[in-house]
């Protein structure tokens, strides 16, 4: 009996054995398929395309009635991800804290109306523009605040991190931040600053919507992009040639004139 028990024990031990391999090829080929998938793109996760939005960039990205993530930046993300064949998946994250949270890997990409600048440039690469905008200084109805060069000492409140807290800063040592565009705006229009530096359609949708501002000078032309991590220039390529069928095929077009109202997405600079 002892022999007969030390064979079958025998035979138990090399199952296991051939058990615990193939299992752990199992894991070994699933962490690889994870972060690069069949086309060679790197992701953050297999099959899908995980972009972040600011959601309180109206018409940009906001938070709908029924909690979900909307406007032209997230529509375009959505395009972008439907032409790479990918499952668009969309967060809220702070603006501030985007080009980090890309440099991180935390996520593939940033389509949240980033303007392409020289800083930003060394920290994360950019797509070629889906968008053209530009930043526009806005008062309360009666300021005394005609032109941009009436800022000096005059306290302006911006979206924290964004390019028109650097536009700001060349006119006054006074610079009131907010989270967001819209907070800066709904601000200045209860009266707790003198002026807001931010872009033109949120501007518009703001006096839409009943806030006391007004548009008094257009400070110049920027491009708008998608923001990618500078290691993943596979993604990069894939990413502006998908921008670059969205263009040709009217779809940044048809997307733009449904969200903001008007045709964004040529150079005004070309024309």
């Amino acid at each position: 009996m002892k022999r007969k028990w030390n064979f079958i024990t025998v035979i138990l031990l090399m199952f296991v054995l051939v058990l615990t391999a193939c299992g752990s090829n199992e894991n070994s080929g699933g962490e690889s398929s994870g972060s690069e998938g069949e086309d060679g793109l790197e992701l953050t996760e297999d099959g899908k395309f995980r972009f972040v939005v600011s959601g309180e960039f109206p018409p940009f990205s906001t938070v709908d009635e029924n909690g979900d993530l909307s406007g032209f930046d997230v529509a375009v993300g959505k395009a972008i991800a439907e032409k790479l064949g990918l499952e668009p998946e969309v967060e809220k994250f702070k603006f501030s804290g985007m080009v980090s949270a890309i440099q991180s890997g935390r996520y593939d990409a940033a389509v949240a109306s980033h303007t392409i600048t020289d800083e930003r440039k060394k920290a994360v690469n950019f797509s070629e523009p889906y968008y053209y905008s530009g930043p526009v200084l806005y008062v309360q109805p009666g300021s005394d605040i005609k032109s941009i060069e009436d800022l000096s000492g005059k306290d302006v409140a911006v979206s924290k991190g964004s390019t028109y807290e650097k536009s700001a800063q060349e006119y006054t040592d006074k610079i009131s931040n907010y989270d967001s565009d819209q907070t800066a705006l709904r601000a200045l229009s209860e009266g707790k600053h003198d002026a807001v530096i931010t872009d033109d359609i949120t501007g518009k949708q703001a006096i839409e919507e009943g806030f006391k501002i007004e548009k008094i000078e257009q400070l110049g032309t920027s491009e708008q992009a998608v923001a990618i991590k500078k290691e993943n220039s596979k993604l990069l390529e894939a990413v502006n040639e998908a921008i670059t069928e969205l263009k040709e095929d009217g779809t940044l077009t048809k997307l733009s004139e449904e969200y903001i109202g008007v045709d964004i997405t040529q150079n005004p600079d070309s024309e």
